[in-house]
Parts: C-alpha cells; sequence; structure tokens
C-alpha cells in the first residue's frame, strides 16, 4: 500500500512519483556490492591523511602559522563553492566510476605534492586540486549507490556505506598516527599516495553495466527518445531549485551544523583546561565512540528509514544534538563528557544516511541528483563555516556554558522547522 497521505499536506505532492521497475533488471552482484564497500572504507583512509596531519607536518616543515591557515583556508573555501559545481559534473557524467577514478587518481598526486615538495606555491596547489576532487567523489558514490541499487533499496545501502567509511576513518586514523610517529610526519603522505592503488582496484570490481547510469542521476529513463515539454519541465534545474521539501531540508541541515560543527573543538578547549593531562585521551576517545556508533548502527538506520519513514530518524538526530548541547553545558567532568559523545553517534548515523537519502527521494525524476546533493552540501558548508564563529564569540564573552546551550537552540529551532514544514520522502512501492 503506498504512502501517499502522509505529508501529502506539506508538500509532497511536489515530489516526483518513482517509474516503474522493469522486472528484468537484476539485482547488483555481490562483487559490485563488495567493491564499492572496499572503494569507501579505503577512500575513507586516503582522506584521512589530509586532516590534522597537514597542519603537523607542514609545522616540521618550518611553516609559519599564517602560511599553514592560508592552505588549510584554501581547501575549505574551495569546497563550499565547489558542492553544487561538482554535483552538476557528475550529473553530466556517462561513467561515475571514470569521474571517481580521475579524482581519486589527482588526490594521490596531492598526497604525493605534499610529500616531495612542500613548498608554497606545489602545497597551494595540491591543496587546490584535492578540494576540487572532493568535490566529485561525495556525489559519484551516491550516483554509483544509486545506479547500482535503485530508490527503494538506496537506505541501506548508504547505510553500509556510512558503516565502511566510519570503519576506514577509525583504521587509517591508526595507521596515519602509527605512521607518523614511528616513521615522520612527512610518511603519512607517502602512506595516503599508496592507498590510492588498492581504493582503485576496489572502484574496479563495481561492475559498470550494472550501474543505471539515468537512476544514477535521479533520471526517470534513459531510452533515449524524444523529449516533451512535459518531460523538460520536470527536468528542469529551475524546478529542482523550487522544490519546497528540498529548500527546507538545506535549512534544516544548515542550521544543524551551526550547531554541531562547534560542539566538539568547543568542548575539547574545556577538556584541555579541566585536565591538561588526560585531554589528548579524552578527546580522542570523544571521535573514536561517534565512529563506533556510526559503524554499529548505520546499517540498521537505512533499513528503518524505509520501515518508519525519513521524518521520525531526522528528528531523532535533531532531537540527540540539542541533549548533548545542553549536556556539555552542564557536565563537569570530563571523563563523563565521553559518555555525552554517544548522542553525537547517534545524529552522525542518522544524518550520514538521510542527507543523500532524502535528496534522493526529493530530486528524483529530475535528473540532477548530484546538483540537489551539491545545493545541501553547500548548506552544509555555510552552517559548519559559521558555527565556529558564532561559538568562538559567545564563548569569549560569556563562557562556554553559554555558548553550548546557545548551540542547543539552534538544534531545538531546527527541529522545530523539520517537524512543523518538512514533509515525509519516503516512497513504500514503485507503481506498474
Amino acid at each position: 500500500m503506498n504512502d501517499d497521505r502522509h505529508g501529502r499536506s506539506a508538500g509532497e505532492s511536489n515530489v516526483v512519483p518513482l517509474p516503474p521497475a522493469p522486472s528484468e533488471r537484476p539485482k547488483p552482484s555481490r562483487e559490485s556490492q563488495r567493491g564499492l564497500d572496499w572503494f569507501i572504507f579505503f577512500l575513507a583512509d586516503v582522506q584521512t591523511g589530509f586532516g590534522p596531519f597537514i597542519a603537523v607536518y607542514l609545522t616540521t616543515q618550518k611553516w609559519t602559522q599564517v602560511e599553514i591557515g592560508f592552505v588549510l583556508s584554501i581547501g575549505g573555501i574551495i569546497g563550499l563553492l565547489g558542492q553544487m559545481p561538482g554535483g552538476a559534473v557528475v550529473d553530466a557524467a556517462r561513467s561515475e566510476r571514470l569521474v571517481a577514478g580521475l579524482a581519486l587518481s589527482t588526490i594521490g598526486c596531492a598526497a604525493l605534492a605534499y610529500a616531495l615538495w612542500p613548498i608554497f606555491p606545489v602545497v597551494t596547489a595540491a591543496a587546490t586540486l584535492h578540494a576540487l576532487a572532493s568535490c566529485v567523489l561525495g556525489p559519484a558514490i551516491a550516483a554509483i549507490s544509486l545506479g547500482l541499487v535503485g530508490p527503494l533499496a538506496i537506505g541501506e545501502r548508504l547505510g553500509r556505506n556510512a558503516r565502511f567509511a566510519s570503519l576506514g576513518n577509525g583504521s587509517a586514523a591508526a595507521l596515519m598516527g602509527a605512521c607518523g610517529y614511528l616513521l615522520s610526519s612527512q610518511s603519512v603522505f607517502f602512506v595516503t599516495a599508496l592507498l590510492v592503488i588498492p581504493t582503485l582496484l576496489a572502484l574496479a570490481r563495481i561492475r559498470g553495466q550494472e550501474i543505471n547510469v539515468a537512476q544514477a542521476h535521479g533520471a526517470l529513463s534513459e531510452d533515449g527518445g524524444g523529449t516533451t515539454a512535459a518531460d523538460k519541465e520536470a527536468t528542469s534545474v529551475l524546478r529542482l531549485l523550487r522544490q519546497r521539501p528540498l529548500l527546507i531540508f538545506a535549512g534544516g541541515v544548515s542550521l544543524f551544523q551551526l550547531a554541531n560543527a562547534a560542539m566538539l573543538p568547543l568542548m575539547a578547549g574545556v577538556v584541555t583546561t579541566r585536565s591538561a593531562q588526560w585531554a589528548p585521551v579524552l578527546i580522542a576517545a570523544c571521535i573514536i565512540v561517534p565512529q563506533a556508533i556510526v559503524a554499529l548502527t548505520s546499517p540498521s538506520v537505512g533499513r528503518k528509514a524505509q520501515a518508519w519513514g525519513r521524518r521520525p530518524l531526522l528528528l531523532l538526530a535533531f532531537g540527540a544534538l540539542a541533549i548533548r548541547g545542553l549536556l556539555f553545558a552542564v557536565v563537569s567532568d570530563p571523563f563523563l563528557l565521553v559518555l555525552v559523545q554517544v548522542f553525537d553517534g547517534i545524529t552522525a548515523a542518522v544524518l550520514s544516511v538521510m542527507v543523500p537519502l532524502i535528496v534522493a527521494d526529493v530530486a528524483y525524476g529530475s535528473g540532477h541528483f548530484n546538483l540537489a546533493q551539491g545545493i545541501v552540501g553547500t548548506a552544509t558548508g555555510i552552517g559548519a563555516s559559521l558555527s565556529t564563529v558564532l561559538a568562538g564569540y559567545i564563548s569569549d564573552v560569556f563562557g562556554s556554558s553559554v555558548a553550548f546551550v546557545g548551540l542547543a537552540g539552534i538544534a531545538s529551532l531546527g527541529l522545530t522547522v523539520i517537524w512543523a514544514f518538512m514533509p515525509e520522502t519516503r516512497r513504500t512501492e514503485i507503481r506498474a
């Protein structure tokens, strides 16, 4: 039975219904599914090498903090501005695997540039290339996933994606940290470049013929027939930009990141002040706990999203974020703060699945699934960029407890927006 009555009054009629599914289309092979699993795992390893290790490495190369900050800012700005163009590039491509492979190779070259020529012009160029390549990798992964399994199975597939990304992040952090400690900070970038090889091998295991190209872009068909005026309207970028659920969701995600992005850095400062000796261990634990929860629960989130709908899980994520902010404001024991990070694991597990899943729901039929991801990604970046500035100012003027309460208030505002305005986007069947 179709779920058409859920959220219809909130605007679900704007969502394009799913087309008939060709009964003869086979399910993706185990090899392709496993190839995608390991591609995501190793890609997370590769991307981890460009995290805080950049600042450590460049410091050992006698760079000033101003120069390091400039390079890191380049990556952040390009990453924000490149979200929508990156999605549009993936939508225009006829092979998402080729786009992903080229982007990954670019990142490998950037890692080698960091390791071999740590001079300002080369590192600046490498940071730029890495940021540009990263803008297409996220959409490419989501497109490959949607093209493989289709719109009804995408929830569980996205859950698997989040699990392997989390496992990759944890494994890479341990590997990079060990290499940096036992060898040198430079070795981190050689290891990053080497990890590109198994990542490309995993990508090659995904069978290209099993990826439905039109489906990967969120299009209704790829029959190549004539295009009617109605078809042009359905696939218009302007129509996509007028999709009320997409705009509401982008606004909600922006509020989520405005509340979320500054919480861990702000809490790290509090922990360092209260327990300087244990601060590195406690902060590491605060990172590991959410990653473990994401790895354990993400596939279940994908299944529950199809069984329960998207809105209940979104409300759970925003509610957990608000509770986390309030607990950070009142908990004084540094060790108990690690337990509070369980709520971060809940929000991370839900949002890592919900963002591409809801975008796939809303953008289906437009042929611009990846551009829609870019729109939400831009909103995410804006919220995250403003979060640290806002929280830092409030903390300096009024104290960290007030800052945490303020962030919890922003999360509550996002919860209200989702509750009051966001329609249910789930589809329970494909009409024949």
